[in-house]
């Protein structure tokens, strides 16, 4: 059954049966529904002009004064006919190109689709032709205002040889009034296109279920090892080859190899073509041998250690025996899942020059050498404008706008989870600074692509710079992006202020409707005060003041193109005076980019980040299915240019077809040069994941990943049973998966039945489940010997096909809140729902398909971003991160029902992952045993005898060489590695404990807890200080458990050492083993007390509050534990009472 949102509400419009066909429809019936309304060339009602609309009167708050209802999707055609227009090819992809880059969509659930023009998006004149809204002629017809048709440069189309200058809607008319120009008078010739290929079809063909690279001459999408026989005498065509006397002359100018680097002679073609991508090297055998050798010796030390303790019991203190020992028992077993994944680490080395070589260099079966690369969907995801930062989100669009990837194959999505005005101007405001910003990038090689870090770089700027304009560019763009974020920052007042004179408008207009009516004039206006854009019209989003359907949760799904899809071709700037730099032979075209915000309504469960990333696959996967997916959050920005690329030499490698994701290290910005609290996380980083890489893969951590998509849909790797959907599978074993069948179009008895699976999976939209046959195929490694599954030489580099309305239209259609209802998403498709670390859960569900991973790092880092470096902030980072660990054990994503195709230690590494929070209540218990053996005057042993200390010392010695043999091997430093320790015991006895108490109530309960913040006090000097956020304490109930580990042992030293000093029989061998383990854990809490010293030593109040009471009631507990006797005394004639 159709959904509901793909039913399109038409007002006195006839339905249309085919949305793209060689010819396009309209209606020949005029629409009473406005007079200021007229049928375009697609069939959609769009207004006029806004003259007709009196904003000095009555300003309509519906949307219908500047509706396009937009006619059926390919998946809900109605079966009405209507009269045909055939109009010129180029003309009509030009119109259809230009109408969809200045138009907003929204819709959703029971709502219909509407395509509103916009005619103006910020407050200066965009002038790139790939701009929304960019500024141009408008039409010669008396009476229309519409903007002329243009053309990629931003030119105006001329359909007649008189050049009158003719909007879409126009000329549409004149072909239905005998085809005669308005201007001359005479009939209208047909334009040549200036694609010999495509001449020969008026419009192209019904796009193949969207938008596919892959060209028609060459084989099939199913085709396994393509051995197609080469065509030599097109090939000598094209390369302006000759016959000589039984071989082939190349010409002497050598003008098809770029200059004539071949010297006249035949080129090398396959040099370079079965030399790998990548390479893997594996840690020196010096290092890694003894490495290996010492976590076997402690291993069994550890084992002989444990065996030790549980015969010797302190008969003196079985209590402090027996907690010790269970406590130690586990650290062990702890210690054990985290150490064996790391016996296999890795470093791998790609080659960018014979990915160029490959992929971008001419070749038999790439004459042009054109990009051969796939495409690839860029990811940005941001939920809140208030505390994520417009201007931050605008850096990270420039830098993957500026990437050095091809153009036409790179696509920015930004997902806008909150639906929020202020993050839709910022984006436009980016799309209008990228036309200057990008051309700087590429004509200077600047790095990193990120203005705002480019821009507060340390050192030379000139360094390696070798054009002499580059100081005046520099300039000028310097001058250009501090006025961008002047009015970036100023968005949320222009807006405020935009929104107040207009809801003033529209008071005044309730309240003379009031008086019209005759009503009572002390009675409340009813009138909604909506937020509105800068062309006047109500924001389909939230509203600043919530309204009914303009709420955080309850909005219209919308997607606006910001910068349309490039052309094919290089498109070379000019030395034009109006630009900002001199362009002449640069590439000035931009990536496309889209804002989409997907549809919230109350009552539905929309999954956070989770929900949003899934909309952004299905909406990628209709408007350009990329074959990779890159995600990055807001404040993650692409530090290295040609990241991407290097992401594809392992994709693209000879076993690439296995790889579900490129992982890439997450380096940080902003941290205090100490680094007090781990935030750059290196051992994590740099030990565990560089380890992980030699067993399956790193493990997916929500940022900085390059995904294959058809992993993402749940397939199987190829190879395995049911795993992929082509690259070279047959009928037969196609037609074992029903599921896949149906996507293939595969001969079966039963076809709606296997549709019915389909749309069981991934919903009712058959344009995404053709998609994904596409999107596998051009994700395949180039089919080459020893390459079971790849694709021809060539197949990508044919243009891509234009983006038209109704594609935009289904797209509305899969973000909509209902249509993962009685699906797959979330479960066992796209990112896992039900764990607030989904990132975590995706990446294990891939590797136990049986997926490999690749870890990248790069030289310099791929992408940068910002972490907390507040105490409070740090440590609900790290709760959020340990809550979902939790979840994860408790559910069926436990690595221990994982299947036999997930590897033992990777096994064993997801396992630690759910398991490593309730390693907090075994250490927050023997962070207490140094006190209570000072209290009690005991210790864990009986006495200090050889064989305890030779065990203790064996055991520390081996982990001290496992931490230098890990430094030489990862490349961290030893402050890096003590830092890590440091904060895992205070995240261990503050968050994690917190975690494990949420996850427990949550599962046995049901009840749902969350730490929030209750009272703050702020540090002076913030301004000045760009570490300032580091001193500012705010309490949180999380620093209840170290504050006390702190007193009790600071307590238990001082009551230890009184007692042993003024005891008859001092016994300093309990004393010295307490006092070491007290100072040992007070060691490792040192950077959280400094934390809560705040600036200069200033320790907030509330701390001396909770340190006076937690040292009155240990001293009570210690004394009600072991009460003195009545002739104890500590020095002097001083008793107890």
């Amino acid at each position: 059954m159709d959904s509901p949102a793909s039913s399109f509400a038409m007002k006195n419009v006839r339905s249309y049966r085919n949305l793209v066909s060689p010819r396009l429809l309209r209606s020949n019936t005029p629409s009473p529904a406005s007079s200021a309304a007229r049928p375009t060339s697609s069939g959609y009602y769009v207004s006029l002009s806004r003259d007709n609309i009196d904003l000095t009167g009555e300003v309509s708050s519906e949307f219908k004064q500047y509706a396009v209802h937009i006619p059926p999707t390919h998946d809900n055609r109605p079966m009405s006919e209507t009269p045909t227009v055939l109009m010129d090819p180029a003309i009509a992809v030009k119109a259809e190109q230009q109408f969809v880059s200045s138009t907003i969509f929204t819709g959703g659930f029971n709502s219909m689709t509407r395509g509103h023009v916009i005619e103006k998006m910020i407050k200066g004149e965009a002038n790139h032709p790939q701009m929304a809204c960019a500024r141009g002629l408008t039409c010669s017809m008396p009476g229309c205002d519409a903007k002329a048709i243009r053309d990629e440069r931003g030119e105006d189309v001329l359909p007649c040889e008189c050049a009158y200058k003719i909007c879409t809607d126009c000329y549409i008319d004149a072909l239905n009034n005998g085809r005669k120009c308005p201007g001359c008078k005479e009939l209208y010739k047909r334009m040549e296109l200036d694609d010999g290929p495509e001449a020969d079809n008026p419009l192209p063909l019904q796009m193949d279920r969207r938008l596919s690279r892959v060209k028609s001459s060459k084989p099939t999408l199913l085709m396994g090892n393509h051995t197609s026989e080469f065509d030599h005498a097109r090939w000598l065509y094209e390369t302006k080859a000759t016959y000589g006397y039984g071989n082939a002359l190349w010409p002497k100018d050598s003008s098809y190899f770029n200059g004539g680097n071949n010297n006249g002679g035949p080129p090398t073609f396959n040099e370079k073509a079965r030399k790998p991508l990548s390479r893997k090297v594996h840690a020196s055998a010096a290092i890694l041998s003894p490495y290996r050798l010492l976590v076997v010796m402690r291993l069994a030390v550890l084992g002989l250690f444990l065996t030790w303790r549980v015969r010797h019991r302190n008969k003196d203190a079985m209590w402090l025996w027996g907690m010790s020992v269970i406590c130690e028992i586990w650290f062990a077993f702890s210690w054990i899942l985290d150490q064996l994944p790391k016996l296999c680490p890795v470093n791998r080395v790609t080659d960018l020059n014979i990915l160029k070589d490959m992929f971008e260099t001419a070749s038999p079966e790439n004459p042009m050498g054109r990009s051969d690369l796939p495409g690839v969907d860029v990811f940005v995801s941001t939920a809140d404008s208030e505390k994520e930062p417009p201007l931050v989100t605008a850096n990270t669009i420039l830098s993957i706008l500026a990437s050095d990837y091809p153009v036409e194959k790179l696509i920015c999505y930004l997902s806008d989870d909150g639906g929020a005005l202020l993050t839709f101007e910022a984006l436009a405001e980016a799309a209008s600074f990228a036309r200057y910003w990008v051309p700087f990038c590429r004509k200077h090689q600047i790095e990193p692509r990120n203005p705002e870090s480019y821009f507060l770089l340390k050192g030379d700027p000139t360094k390696n710079k070798m054009r002499p304009d580059f100081v005046k560019d520099r300039r000028r763009i310097k001058r250009e992006y501090d006025e961008f974020k002047v009015r970036i920052n100023g968005l949320p007042d222009a807006i405020r202020r935009r929104s107040d004179a207009y809801n003033a408008h529209e008071e005044i207009r309730a309240k003379r409707a009031q008086m019209e009516d005759g009503g009572d004039l002390g009675e409340p206006l009813h009138y909604a005060k909506a937020t509105w854009m800068a062309d006047g019209t109500h924001w389909p989003g939230t509203w600043t003041i919530s309204s009914n359907e303009h709420g955080r949760g309850d909005h219209a799904g919308i997607i606006q193109v910001m910068l349309a899809p490039p052309s094919s071709e290089p498109l070379m700037g000019t030395a034009d005076e109006e630009n900002l730099i001199d362009t002449t032979d640069l590439d000035i075209r931009l990536p496309m980019l889209v804002y989409v915000s997907r549809e919230k309504r109350p009552g539905y469960d929309h999954n956070k980040k989770a929900g949003a990333m899934n909309a952004l696959v299905r909406t990628s996967a209709i408007m350009s299915n990329g074959a990779f997916i890159l995600n990055l959050d807001c404040d993650h920005y692409v530090y290295n240019s040609l990241a991407l690329r290097e992401a594809m030499c392992f994709m693209m490698d000879r076993s690439g077809d296995r790889i579900c994701y490129v992982q890439f290290p997450q380096r940080f910005e902003g941290i205090d040069p100490n680094d007090r609290y781990a935030n750059h996380n290196t051992v994590f980083f740099d030990v565990n994941m560089r380890a992980l890489d030699g067993v399956q893969g790193p493990m997916y951590v929500g940022t900085g990943c390059v995904f294959r998509r058809v992993a993402l849909y749940g397939f199987d790797p190829p190879g395995l049973k049911s795993s992929a959907c082509c690259g070279g599978r047959g009928n037969e074993a196609i037609r074992h998966d029903p599921e896949l069948a149906a996507i293939h179009g595969v001969g079966s008895d039963e076809d709606d039945s296997m549709i019915h699976l389909l749309s069981k999976r991934y919903g009712n939209s058959h344009t995404f489940a053709a998609s994904i046959p596409v999107a596998e195929f051009q994700g395949l490694p180039l089919g080459d010997r020893g390459v079971k599954f790849g694709r021809p030489a060539g197949a990508l580099t044919a243009p891509r096909e234009p983006l038209d309305v109704g594609t935009v239209a289904e797209a509305i259609n899969v973000i909509s809140c209902w249509y993962e209802d009685k699906t797959e998403w979330g479960q066992r498709v796209g990112w896992i729902y039900g764990s607030v670390t989904e990132d975590i859960v995706t990446g294990f569900r891939m590797h136990n398909r049986g997926w490999r991973s690749v870890y990248c790092v790069t030289k310099p880092d791929a992408f940068r971003g910002t972490a907390p470096i507040n105490l409070t902030d740090r440590l609900h980072q790290v709760l959020r991160w340990a809550t979902g660990s939790v979840e994860i054990f408790f559910s069926r994503n436990n690595a221990l029902f994982a299947s036999s195709r997930l590897k033992l230690l990777q096994r064993i590494a997801y396992l630690n992952v759910g398991i490593y929070p309730f390693t907090s209540i075994f250490l927050l218990v023997y962070c207490f045993l140094p006190a209570l053996s000072l209290f009690t005057g005991q210790f864990i042993v009986e006495k200090l005898n050889v064989t305890f200390l030779v065990y203790l010392l064996i055991l520390t010695t081996t982990l001290c060489l496992l931490c230098v043999l890990e430094i030489k091997w990862s490349g961290i430093t030893l402050e890096e590695w003590w830092r890590n320790e440091q904060f895992w015991v205070i995240g261990g006895t503050s968050a994690h404990l917190a975690a494990v108490l949420q996850g427990l109530l949550k599962v046995i309960a049901g009840v749902d807890i969350s730490f929030t913040l209750t009272s703050k006090s702020g540090g002076d000097g913030g301004e000045e200080d760009g570490f300032a956020d580091l001193y500012v304490v705010k309490w949180s109930a999380l620093m209840i458990p170290p504050i006390t580990i702190m007193m009790t042992n600071l307590i238990a030293i001082a009551v230890g050492v009184s007692r042993t000093v003024y005891n008859e029989v001092p016994q300093w061998s309990k004393l010295l083993g307490g006092v070491f383990f007290s100072f040992w854990v007070l060691c490792h809490l040192y950077p959280f007390a400094k934390g809560l010293m705040g600036r200069g030593g200033k320790t907030p109040t509330i701390v001396f509050v909770w340190s006076g009471l937690l040292a009155i009631i240990i001293s009570l507990l210690w004394v009600s534990i072991s009460p003195p006797s009545a002739n104890s005394s500590i020095g002097g004639n001083f008793r107890f009472p």
